[in-house]
């Protein structure tokens, strides 16, 4: 049927529809999962399932950004009861990675007393490993933040579910669900275990690359519930300085092995893990900002340090564009956007800084066509225009911009 791109181009709005996934694209990556599950077995096929999930789930968020009612109730359906097939594989009813996948997906979907029950069960069949299995803390920091995000404000949040599970996880017994009070006894006892464990962690050398790999994991999930639990139970401040502890200490770890081993660190998972870490800082300071009084310093700082060192994560992106939108100066931004294209060869920052420019003369011509009366006012915002085809330019001329069909899509797009 022509021009059709597979799958999704959720970037380009076309007249009032945003372009979402296209009914052939769709099809198409329906049946490749459909064939490779039957060909998969064991680990491979849970892993597949996960995948498939991962994608169902954002399909969902899709259908929640561009407020599609109908469209979300038929969605939900269908996810759900691929959800459930999954669960009822004798292989996957103890994988934890499901369960939680599963759980996120209720929750999404605004049943958050059946997401609840789903993580209480998962959480009570999971065993007792505790701080000690990365599934367990993996599980225990979804649930917990997805709490927190119902918390309207840090008053009284000791008292509140997202401890109950925090707690819970140090106690290495079976997990009860959430009954209403946490003992103080039990919070100051969780603090210690925390904090030992963070060191141990720490202070830990790895004997092989698995070793490594595995630990990694497991030290981002166990930053992460530290530092939610401090953060509800002392406040702000003493969170900060766990992400801070932890990134000091990861970045000494990676440079050393450089020297050490005189090769490249990018092959093991040392700076994703310090990527995590940073992605995790900032999302708990852009939260605290929105239920709270906090100065904006901070967050852009950790930003723009994060960026220099992973250009190309996007969720770091987008949380940048976000807190640029609500200065008035573009200055600043646009320096640094430059710094960081002259830096990298990753395509990420020309096509948000385009993106940034984009929403920068969208909102100029809403308030320049502001209707006054009789008079409408139409100058044109020739400035911007000029930037972002020169931001275009440069792009394309770039070595993956030339490579890149979403980047020259957008440019036909805007001259259109």
């Amino acid at each position: 049927s022509g021009f059709n791109s597979i799958g999704h181009m959720d970037t380009m709005s076309r007249g009032r529809h945003q372009i979402g996934h296209y009914r052939e694209g769709e099809e198409f990556i329906q049946n490749v999962f459909h064939v490779l599950s039957q060909i998969f077995t064991g680990k491979e096929k849970s892993n597949l399932a996960i995948c498939w999930l991962q994608y169902e789930i954002f399909k969902v968020i899709q259908c929640l950004q561009a407020k599609k009612k109908k469209k979300l109730k038929a969605q939900g359906r269908k996810s759900k009861k691929l959800a459930k097939n999954f669960l009822k594989a004798p292989d996957n009813r103890n994988n934890l990675s499901l369960w939680k996948l599963y759980a996120y997906l209720e929750w999404l979907l605004g049943n958050t007393d059946d997401s609840r029950k789903v993580f209480d069960t998962a959480l009570g069949t999971a065993g007792t490993g505790g701080l000690k299995s990365a599934q367990l803390c993996s599980l225990s920091l979804l649930y917990a933040q997805l709490e927190v995000e119902l918390l309207e404000s840090t008053e009284g949040a000791v008292m509140s579910r997202a401890v109950h599970i925090l707690t819970k996880l140090t106690e290495n017994g079976p997990y009860v669900p959430y009954s209403g009070q946490v003992p103080p006894v039990n919070v100051l006892k969780a603090r210690k275990t925390y904090e030992h464990a963070l060191q141990d962690y720490l202070s830990k050398t790895p004997v092989s690359d698995q070793d490594q790999v595995n630990d990694t994991d497991q030290l981002v999930n166990l930053v992460g519930c530290y530092a939610l639990f401090q953060y509800l139970t002392v406040g702000i401040d003493a969170a900060v300085l766990i992400y801070t502890q932890a990134s000091e200490k990861l970045e000494v770890s990676a440079s050393q092995k450089c020297e050490n081993t005189g090769e490249n660190f990018s092959i093991l998972n040392f700076p994703t893990a310090l990527e995590a870490v940073t992605l995790l800082h900032t999302n708990l300071l852009r939260f605290h900002m929105k239920i709270s009084v906090y100065p904006l310093n901070p967050l852009r700082e950790a930003l723009t340090e994060a960026l220099k060192r992973y250009p190309s994560n996007q969720s770091l992106w987008r949380s940048y564009i976000h807190i640029q939108r609500k200065s008035h100066s573009a200055s600043k931004a646009r320096r640094f956007f430059d710094s960081v294209t002259r830096s990298t060869n990753s395509l990420e920052p020309w096509l948000f800084a385009i993106q940034a420019e984009q929403m920068r003369k969208k909102l100029t011509e809403e308030v320049q066509r502001a209707d006054v009366g009789e008079i409408h006012c139409t100058i044109p915002e020739t400035g911007l225009t000029n930037r972002i085809v020169a931001l275009f330019e440069h792009a394309v001329q770039s070595e993956n911009g030339t490579h890149c069909p979403l980047l020259w899509r957008m440019y036909l797009n805007f001259m259109v």
